[in-house]
């Protein structure tokens, strides 16, 4: 562990010291002191396999003793088009295009713009904006963080970012309608005509939504019907439809893609994180066949691109992870893990006064505290009990990824519980058994300081 003054690195947090990581095996890390680490959380819900993986290095390793890189300007490459092939054939029916780029941000950048080029090519220029939801993040490029609805994230940049109504967040738990399952009529799907309305839907060229809400919320589960509805009104205003799934995708939900459990077929898709499972940088844009077309038909290049874009080592990795996937049936494992492991969590949680709610869809879970159950009031943003959380659960040797602001980007304190496909069954009881004494250890912290 390196002190302030012994690095060169510009850390995300210049104030932490940082262990030195040493290796990686399953679903554990080792930092260089030898200290055990069940990473329960992926890094950023990234580590779908776990760690070191032979297969996938072996086919990183392949590929670098054919050629390490060609710009894709110049050349394609086999690992390019092989991948763009097996999410062709995985993904939601029209969507038979990939645009590669190197991470989540980028491939939402991409997403957005190809939304607006689409409307161009269609003769209709004024259509630009891109809606977002509040309590959302779609990544830190200046044009994702605009779409994105998370205020804390955005704060400092606000003068730097486009201006959009913003949709409502859909969260059952904390109803900003105030329904309850049994009167609700889906006004936080409706919500998206009325932010179109008011921005004009002449100016309105896409809405982009994470099926199931990753780090600003916890993954927050819509209702069955909610994307149906989301769909119809994108349809009834010529709105594109962006399915942000770079936390979701690729198995983590418990199907290849977390949209098809809502019946929708979005316009397209973001995919980053699980798509090479850690090992190497990438991203990717799926584009359905109707936008395709417009750049076919009018014989126009896609004014935009990447160094990266479509990197032989990146494409093989991504290669390498799906037929693992597939061979092991490890998404088919994410969904009967996922509830088996949501199971236990209630079962250890379901009645503990300062967990509020436990949701999720497959190896994709959350948890998110309260300072009392019966009101649902929230800790005080000033005591950090996502930081305090999050640093005993470290102590104890459990990584898990643990945000505050989960109510409105300050209020609010939840966790994300997505270990890789590979866990054990053995290994979920060892994530409950730390998590229950985190939590315990991170209460009396908080209690001590009021």
């Amino acid at each position: 562990m390196l002190a302030n003054d012994e690095t060169h690195v510009f850390y995300r947090n210049p104030f932490t010291r940082y262990p030195t990581v040493a290796r990686g095996e399953g679903p554990y890390l080792f930092d260089e002191n030898g200290k055990r680490y069940l990473d329960a959380c992926g890094g950023a819900v990234v580590s779908a396999l776990g760690h070191s993986v032979p297969e996938i290095a072996d086919a990183i390793k392949a590929q670098l003793d054919r050629v390490e890189f060609a710009h894709t300007s110049q050349f394609t490459n086999p690992s390019q088009e092989e991948l763009a092939r097996l999410l062709a054939e995985r993904a939601p029916p029209g969507l038979n295009h990939v645009y590669f780029v190197s991470g989540g941000s980028e491939a939402v950048e991409s997403a957005m713009k190809m939304a607006r080029a689409y409307w161009v090519q269609m003769g209709r220029p004024d259509k630009w904006m891109i809606l977002g939801r509040e309590q959302s993040y779609h990544g830190n490029t200046l044009g994702a963080l605009a779409a994105g609805g998370n205020r804390w994230r955005r704060a400092v940049y606000e003068p730097m970012l486009f201006k959009a109504p913003r949709v409502a967040a859909c969260y059952c738990y904390r109803c900003p309608f105030d329904k309850t399952p049994d009167t609700c009529s889906l006004p936080c799907a409706d919500d998206l005509e009325r932010a179109i309305l008011e921005a004009g839907p002449e100016s309105v060229a896409a809405f982009i939504a994470e099926p199931i809400v990753g780090a600003t919320a916890g993954a927050l589960v819509p209702r069955d019907d909610y994307f149906r509805r989301i769909r119809q009104i994108c349809d009834k205003y010529d709105v594109l439809l962006i399915a942000d799934e770079v936390m979701t995708g690729l198995g983590r939900c418990g199907t290849w893609f977390a949209i098809d459990q809502f019946g929708v077929v979005p316009d397209l898709i973001c995919l980053a994180k699980g798509l090479a499972a850690g090992f190497v940088p990438i991203g990717a844009t799926l584009v359905h066949d109707r936008i395709i077309e417009t750049f076919h038909r009018r014989r126009n290049v896609f004014q935009h691109g990447h160094t990266y874009m479509g990197h032989p080592l990146a494409t093989a990795a991504g290669v390498a992870v799906i037929r693992y996937l597939e061979q092991h049936r490890l998404v088919e494992a994410s969904r009967t893990l996922g509830d088996e492991l949501i199971g236990r969590l209630r079962g250890a949680l379901g009645g503990h006064p300062q967990v509020g709610d436990i949701r999720g869809r497959g190896l994709f879970v959350g948890i998110e505290f309260v300072a009392d159950r019966e009101t649902k009031t929230p800790f005080e943003p000033e005591l950090a009990f996502h930081r305090v959380l999050g640093d005993a659960a470290f102590a104890n040797g459990l990584i898990v990824y643990a945000m505050g602001g989960t109510i409105d980007g300050r209020r609010g304190d939840h966790v994300l519980i997505a270990p890789p496909f590979i866990v054990t069954r053995a290994q979920l009881d060892e994530i409950v058994e730390l998590l229950v004494r985190s939590i315990d250890a991170a209460v009396a912290e908080v209690g001590a300081r009021q």
